[in-house]
């Protein structure tokens, strides 16, 4: 039976983890610049990851977001409509959908199906020794940087897919099939994405595809039970730090 760690060894513990993140985030960052990353038998490799991280799961990540999205958009634009608020149906829409829950459930649905796996991959990787020496960059080209772009990439595809399928069904929901009210719902929503929000959203998303494609796989440095779930736990702490200074952005 495993003993528990004190608390003084587990805090030990858990800081060589997050250090360990932060050394492998900007190992990869200078990997993914350097353009010997993506020459000759590298490409196809990281092309390979690319689309078994993201396409997969497009379609009926998008049946599923378009349901969801329906559901939310049917009650506002009722809400909205019951109370004689329909010119603020489109905003609360826009905010709460399309800059805040859309982008997040893209990030934690490629944490879930892509990235835990990945991590534990690397794990395995590791303990067989197929990334050392650590100063060598071919087998973190090979193995970690193909992985992490795989899941930064499905993270901002899933995440633009979704927020177009929601500002359509938001569109058909108010106006129907008619293209009369278009000029003035694409103004509307021009309001709503300002530089301030446009950057803000822009960062949040990069931050989020950051955080799944990087944060997962630092689970190959930990050797104890249950690692996927302590990767899972990071990531979500990383996730929530980012919405937070966006809401920060946007809303203070």
């Amino acid at each position: 039976m495993e003993s528990r760690p004190l608390p003084a060894e587990a805090a030990l513990r858990g800081w060589a983890l997050w250090r360990a993140l932060l050394r492998l985030t900007g190992r990869l960052l200078a990997l993914a610049l350097q353009p010997a990353s993506y020459r000759g038998a590298a490409w196809p490799r990281v092309a390979q990851h690319l689309v078994q991280a993201a396409l997969p799961a497009l379609w009926w990540y998008a049946v599923l977001s378009a349901l969801f999205g329906q559901v939310l958009i049917r009650i506002v634009v009722v809400t909205a409509l019951g109370y004689g608020l329909t010119q603020y149906a489109v905003e609360t829409v826009v905010r709460v959908l399309v800059l805040e829950l859309l982008p997040l459930a893209a990030a934690l649905f490629v944490l879930l199906r892509v990235m835990l796996a990945r991590g534990a991959e690397l794990r395995r990787l590791r303990l067989e020794g197929r990334l050392a020496p650590p100063d060598d960059p071919e087998p973190w080209r090979r193995h970690v940087l193909p992985r992490a772009l795989g899941g930064a990439f499905a993270t901002v595809l899933l995440t633009l897919t979704s927020c177009v399928i929601a500002s359509v069904l938001t569109y058909l929901n108010l106006y129907g099939f008619s293209p009369w009210a278009l000029p003035m719902y694409t103004r509307a929503v021009g309001q709503i994405f300002d530089p301030s929000v446009t950057l803000i959203f822009t960062l949040k998303t990069l931050g989020f595809a950051l955080a799944v494609g990087v944060v997962p796989l630092a689970a190959m440095f930990d050797a104890r039970a249950q690692g996927d779930v302590r990767a899972l736990v990071r990531t979500a702490a990383v996730l929530l730090a980012v919405e937070l200074l966006a809401l920060l952005g946007n809303y203070y």
